[in-house]
């Protein structure tokens, strides 16, 4: 078996299993578990989307859409992203409908990064973009985001790509996963104008861009559209996870460099989910509005308990997650502070350190589960709290 995998491509070989993925299989694998870990919308597809899945399937379309998508999908995108966020990419050459956010994030890193290449990620961030970069040969650099209340901070943005001429990609997610931090548009003024300055990619994964409190999503491509591949979906706006339908945006002559990457990997998306996906970007504006306004609740519920239980978390304003300080006075090792939840406690929480620097001694928690489990979930991290304390 060690021969054969001495055969293989070392860069594969060396690609660890996801961390979240492995925590999640174990807490699934426990009955009557709390779980807290996943951040996937509690909400079912909205009927009338399932509706027009189901009836393609009647009407036979099944068969190869083009590698870019339906046209009548992307244009139907192109609409609801210009009256969202006034975005306005032209349907034929400018977008590419890809299998969710997460092989968008792989196509475009691909069509990109050259050997030696580096790319600036803030962190903690999602768990796939340092894996993604190393296996294009290239360098991921990771910016801590903990001492500056987990945003990037405009000065010493500047500072690091003036010192790496090797970053060719400044890749960041808001809403932020794991933190539910988010950036205003004067926020993210001030990045652009450093950004500007610098032959660099901006790779903006905006998946979370409906689930904002409070303030409007500004999308960042509005400030440096010759520069931006905005990465965009149904997954979390509409409940459609497993449908798989992303969106990969930006200038045309990237676009299609891009598209060759696409192709290769998936030649086109499920028609079915394409179907599902007009009707969504079609008649589906006003979907997200009662789950955002659910979420809300769930996330003022879940910030007060944790505050009352000693836990300092960033306010969120976006996305579906709380990004928690474990109290000093408790074990400050994060992966050990899960799994004793887990094993003694049958609450399933994922740790902070999973998603990098800047996490080690804090817990990730969805409140996109129901009410009554966060609330259950609070009661026996309570119960941990008084078990352990000193």
């Amino acid at each position: 078996m060690n021969e054969t995998i001495q055969l293989m491509n070392p860069q594969v070989v060396a690609i660890k299993q996801q961390e979240i993925f492995k925590f999640n299989a174990i807490a699934k694998a426990k009955d009557h578990v709390i779980n807290m870990t996943v951040g996937e919308p509690s909400f079912n597809t909205p009927d009338h989307i399932k509706m027009a899945a189901i009836k393609a399937i009647i009407d036979d379309n099944t068969r190869y859409t083009v590698p870019e998508g339906d046209h009548k999908l992307l244009q139907a995108a192109s609409k609801y992203f210009a009256q969202k966020y006034d975005l306005h990419f032209d349907p034929e050459t400018e977008m590419i409908t890809t299998l969710g956010v997460t092989e968008g994030v792989f196509s475009t890193l691909n069509a990109l990064l050259d050997e030696g290449d580096e790319v600036l990620i803030p962190s903690p961030c999602f768990t796939i973009y340092g894996p993604d970069v190393n296996f294009d040969h290239s360098k991921p650099l990771y910016l801590d985001t903990s001492t500056t209340n987990f945003k990037v901070d405009p000065q010493i943005l500047d500072e690091i790509l003036s010192t790496h001429p090797q970053i060719k990609v400044f890749l960041f997610n808001y809403p932020n996963n794991p933190t539910g931090v988010t950036y205003n548009k004067k926020e993210l003024e001030k990045l652009a104008a450093v950004l500007k300055k610098y032959s660099v990619f901006v790779i903006s994964d905006e998946i979370y861009s409906e689930l904002t409190y409070g303030t409007k999503h500004f999308a960042f491509a509005k400030l440096l559209p010759e520069q931006t591949i905005t990465l965009n979906g149904l997954s979390k706006s509409h409940a459609m996870t497993g449908w798989r339908i992303g969106l990969c945006c930006g200038p045309a002559n990237v676009i299609s460099q891009i598209n060759k990457i696409h192709e290769l990997a998936t030649t086109s998306v499920t028609t079915i989910s394409q179907a599902a996906a007009i009707e969504a970007y079609e008649n589906g504006m006003d979907d997200p509005i009662e789950m955002r306004k659910s979420y809300q609740k769930r996330r003022d519920i879940l910030y007060a308990g944790l505050t009352k239980l000693g836990f300092e978390c960033p306010f969120p304003d976006g996305a579906f997650y709380l990004f928690a300080k474990i109290p000093e006075i408790f074990n400050q090792n994060d992966v050990e502070f899960a799994h004793e939840l887990l094993d003694q406690y049958d609450l399933a929480i994922l740790p902070g350190s999973f998603f990098g620097i800047g996490g080690s001694g804090y817990l990730r928690l969805s409140y996109a589960a129901s009410q009554e489990q966060i609330e259950a979930g609070l009661a026996k991290l309570e119960q941990y709290l008084v078990d352990h304390s000193v």
